[in-house]
């Protein structure tokens, strides 16, 4: 078993709280100038939601505030 599949199986059984706190964290710890490599059909639906956003046609809310309301439903403590 590879270190990737031994820490992703391991990851799947935390807790679901422990699990948004290691998302978190990883997701803090990758750098801004190496993005993830994304799918034809993703790249779509990013253009689609961004031409969303553009228009009006949607709002948006700070990722602080989205963040702050996952963690408190699942009674997460800040790893910061």
């Amino acid at each position: 078993m590879s270190d990737y599949e031994s820490v992703a199986l391991a990851a799947v059984q935390l807790p679901i709280g422990e699990r948004l706190r290691l998302i978190d964290e990883l997701a803090s710890s990758m750098p801004d100038d190496q993005p993830p490599h994304l799918s034809d059909t993703w790249l779509r639906e990013i253009d689609r939601r961004s031409s969303e956003i553009d228009s009006g046609a949607v709002a948006t809310e700070d990722w602080a505030v989205i963040r702050e309301r996952l963690f408190t439903r699942h009674g997460v403590r800040d790893a910061d």
